[in-house]
């Protein structure tokens, strides 16, 4: 017998369950609900599959969609007297008995119900005869072959030879899904684009008594400060499109008006810019084109069509304050000035996560407008090219030292990305042809989720290419201390305090003389998970580095909208 059961297991596990229901009862049980998928596949191969049947038993598969019921099964009943409509007088009560007590295999409905009176078709039944099957594994491994009776074998050979073709149509069901599944799980990504978009409206303003002057000899006389509050927007849409499931091709739809508060018609200096400013009327353009993509597990390369945003696509060591959204409100506490030397342009970088806690990053970029210049192109124009270590020694600390090298030609010089003083972003003027060597070193620390400290040091050393020789030292700093979730998750309370860029000395030239500092607090409250509001004050003391200059006050409230 022991050969001739285990002989019977191997050519069809399903009957293993069955004749367990059905021995020395009549083969028109009550139907067995939720039965196993898993049939084997040599009785699949035995038998033509026939379409038809196919159709059927995927049906089946479900039959509860048949009556209109839940095809969630009750758990496991110890006791048929489970079964609400199952009485100790009907006359499958001892088989159904003896099921559960012996074998511990049935199941019913979620309602309590076994519902034993439904006609059952062959198809069905042959479903059924999965639903043992495991539990009788499990018991004969753990007691032994001996514990099947004689008579429930006997059962069982008499199934094998009555629904051959049922379980054979079964298994070639399963191979079927089989290869399906094979199948999807080989092609299961196809080409998608996503939206997802940002809304800022702005109400702000810049307070103080006179614009700021560059000349340091000006004895603080100056034309008067007459800036007016602004209600201001910016909108961008995002179109994310992946082709494999690890790449994205982002094109980006932007329209804004928000006032730069800069220049000598409004405040006399770069350093109360807002961190999200820009205005081209509302008019919608095309404000970024990226496309970046996995090179294995440890590389990955950035292509930029336009809109090149270092601090975007690389480490800024920033945290919180680095999105123009939802970050600083200032155009300067957001990150080190050094990377907006790829200025909105084009080109690419590659980025090498080497460990956990190493990483190196190379990128090129050539201002907006130079790249589809045939006159200059991408390499023989302005340019900035960029090399950085990621340093991570800790989950809480991230370390990185950068370098850049620029060269700007004349009528586009701007070393400092518009942060700091005239005399910082031209320290030879707009008409001299500018090269510059920037070294940057920044700091991320969290020691909690509810403390970040952030910050950075920068250097430039320019030279005037006009055969001078000359040179000029540019610094600048920065320390933020932000405290995520402060009152309810996703608020922000952040502090921002620094230099802007300072041309601490000009060969052949006048240097700024002076010191100026920004100090900056804002409130990120968030009052939905797509709706944040950001009150905040910024403060210049000495604007443009000259103490002449009367102390210039920049608020804005931000309520930005994501979808």
């Amino acid at each position: 017998m022991s050969k001739l059961f285990w002989n019977t297991i191997k050519v069809s596990p399903s009957l293993l369950g069955a004749y367990l229901l059905f021995g020395g009862v009549a083969i028109a049980a009550p139907e067995i609900r939720n039965p196993s998928s898993t049939i084997n596949s040599e009785v699949a191969q035995a038998t033509p599959v026939d379409t038809t049947n196919l159709e059927q038993i995927q049906q089946y598969s479900n039959p509860d969609a048949v009556n209109g019921a839940s095809s969630d099964s009750m758990n496991q009943v110890t006791n048929v007297s489970q079964f609400s409509d199952v009485q100790s007088t009907d006359w499958a009560y001892e088989a159904l008995s003896r099921v559960v007590e012996k074998y511990g295999c049935l199941q019913g409905y979620p309602d309590g119900t076994y519902r034993g009176k439904r006609a059952l078709s062959r198809y069905e039944f042959a479903a059924g005869l999965n639903a043992c099957l495991r539990q009788i594994e499990a018991l004969i491994e753990a007691k032994g072959q001996n514990y099947v009776l004689k008579e429930d074998f006997e059962a069982l050979q008499r199934l094998v030879e009555e629904f051959r073709t049922e379980l054979a149509t079964l298994g070639s069901r399963v191979d079927n899904l089989e290869a399906r599944t094979d199948f999807l799980e080989s092609h299961q990504f196809s080409t998608t684009t996503k939206l997802n978009g940002e809304v800022i409206f702005a109400i702000a303003d810049v307070f103080g008594d006179t614009k700021a002057s560059v000349d340091a000899n000006n004895d603080g006389v100056n034309d008067d400060l007459d800036v007016n509050t602004i209600f201001s927007n910016r909108v961008r849409l995002n179109l994310d499109t992946s082709f494999t499931g690890k790449d994205r091709l982002r094109t980006r739809l932007q329209a804004r008006n928000t006032t730069s508060f800069s220049g000598s018609a409004l405040t006399g200096t770069n350093m109360t810019r807002l961190g999200f400013d820009g205005d081209e009327g509302n008019d919608v353009f095309l404000s970024r084109l990226q496309y970046q993509a996995p090179l294995g597990d440890k590389v990955k390369i950035i292509l930029e069509a336009n809109g090149f945003e270092w601090n975007d696509t690389l480490d800024s060591f920033a945290g919180a304050f680095e999105s123009s959204g939802t970050g600083s409100i200032s155009r300067f506490g957001r990150f080190n000035p050094i990377y907006r030397q790829s200025r909105d342009g084009a080109g690419a970088a590659i980025r090498f996560d080497l460990s956990k806690s190493f990483g190196l990053s190379f990128a090129y970029a050539a201002p907006g407008g130079e790249a589809n210049n045939p006159n200059s192109g991408l390499f023989n124009g302005s340019y900035a090219a960029l090399a950085q270590v990621a340093f991570k020694p800790s989950d809480s600390i991230s370390l990185g030292l950068t370098y850049v090298r620029s060269l700007n030609q004349i009528g586009e010089v701007d070393l400092t990305g518009g942060t700091g003083s005239a005399l910082a972003r031209r320290p030879f003027g707009n008409g001299v042809e500018t090269t510059s060597n920037q070294f940057g070193v920044e700091a991320l620390f969290r020691p909690s989720k509810s403390i970040q400290l952030s910050g950075w040091v920068g250097f430039t050393d320019a030279q005037a290419e006009d055969g001078t020789g000359r040179n000029a030292d540019i610094w600048n700093y920065a320390v933020a201390l932000g405290f995520p979730d402060l009152g309810k998750k996703g608020n922000l309370l952040g502090f921002v305090f620094g230099m802007p860029p300072k041309a601490t000395s000009i060969e052949g030239g006048r240097a700024d003389q002076n010191t100026s500092l920004h100090i900056e607090g804002f409130y990120r409250y968030r009052l939905t998970d797509n709706i944040e509001i950001t009150p905040g004050l910024f403060v210049l003391l000495n604007p443009e580095h000259n103490d002449n200059n009367d102390t210039q006050y920049v608020g804005v409230i931000r309520t930005t909208f994501k979808f």
